[in-house]
């Protein structure tokens, strides 16, 4: 009788103790000022005290940027935050997270998240063992060296630099020219006559000071052209790892992480246009009629290319624009 009565203090103390610590890597390609590290380190932040613990390694300084999907698949990496179609060699149906067009804005792009399109994207995540724990997209607009960058005839004929094939594709077809390069290349490259036009992010036209070398800005507005999806990943395994409470956590955290996101994102885009302003460059903003005239020419260029080139494109792409 002693022994059942100690068996079951044993049993009572053993399911009172705290679940197992978790412990995991998160990987990314920026550094810690950026709206992308302070994502994750909320998260890690957050469930610091729910017995899992999240090492951040910023600044690619674990895996480099192209490099951080493979690994996460593999259960090598437990979390990345990452723009999606940088893994779109392997998933192509990823490629449609940066396509010109697709998104209007910031308020669009959340209810994207929360579309059919999305499930059928985390349905592709899911064949690699990877889930997404906070959506989240960041914009970017065009600036013009020597003028004002909104509709497709005013980028025909110029030297032009875009974020990403799909955009490639839709300007070449506007007539534009195209110079491959980083972003961090611009700003030389519009200095020595290299460049007359630019496409990349917000952050990006900031940070490498962009606004020294133009005449007019397109923010990304009340429309816009330009939108990355970047999302928090995490391996599925290592997630289903965790015990049902640190997950609720964990998911918690995600949703207070993805709030925060959406509102950051917005703001960067008003502060760049704030940031061109205040050193002289004039603000263009886009109309819907361009908004539209240059959806009418992603759907001859970049569209056509993606359904040619990947396998239930074209429902994919169906169920993207059906998203008001």
């Amino acid at each position: 009788m002693k022994t059942k009565t100690t068996l079951a203090a044993f049993a009572a103390a053993a399911l009172a103790l705290p679940a197992a610590a978790a412990e995991f890597r998160l990987s990314h390609q920026w550094s810690t000022s950026d709206v992308r590290h302070q994502v994750a380190q909320m998260i890690a932040d957050e469930v610091a005290d729910d017995g899992i613990d999240i090492t951040i390694f910023p600044s690619a300084s674990l895996f480099k940027a192209r490099e951080q999907y493979q690994p996460l698949s593999r259960g090598q990496l437990d979390m990345t935050v990452l723009p999606l179609s940088y893994a779109g060699g392997r998933q192509p149906a990823f490629n449609l997270t940066l396509m010109p067009g697709l998104v209007k804005n910031h308020d669009h792009a959340a209810r994207l998240n929360e579309s059919e399109f999305m499930a059928r994207i985390e349905d592709k995540l899911a064949e690699d063992d990877v889930m997404v724990l906070v959506h989240g997209y960041l914009a970017g607009g065009f600036a013009g060296k020597d003028g004002c960058i909104t509709a497709p005839e005013d980028i025909e004929g110029l030297q032009t630099r875009a974020a990403g094939k799909a955009f490639e594709q839709m300007l070449a077809g506007a007539g534009a020219s195209i110079a491959s390069m980083a972003s961090s290349e611009i700003y030389n490259a519009m200095q020595t006559g290299v460049l007359d036009a630019a496409n990349t992010s917000s952050s990006s036209f900031v940070s490498y000071r962009i606004y020294e070398q133009v005449a007019c800005y397109t923010p990304a507005g009340e429309y816009a052209l330009w939108f990355m999806y970047q999302p928090l990943l995490m391996n599925r395994s290592a997630y289903q790892s965790l015990s049902e409470e640190q997950q609720t956590a964990l998911m918690d955290a995600a949703a207070q992480a993805q709030a925060f996101y959406l509102e950051e994102a917005k703001l960067q885009d008003a502060a760049s246009a704030e940031t061109f302003r205040e050193n002289g460059v004039e603000i263009a903003e886009m109309t819907q009629e361009e908004f539209d005239a240059w959806r009418a020419l992603a759907q001859e260029t970049s569209y056509k290319a993606f359904v040619e080139e990947t396998p239930d494109g074209q429902e994919l792409l169906d169920l993207a624009l059906s998203v008001d």
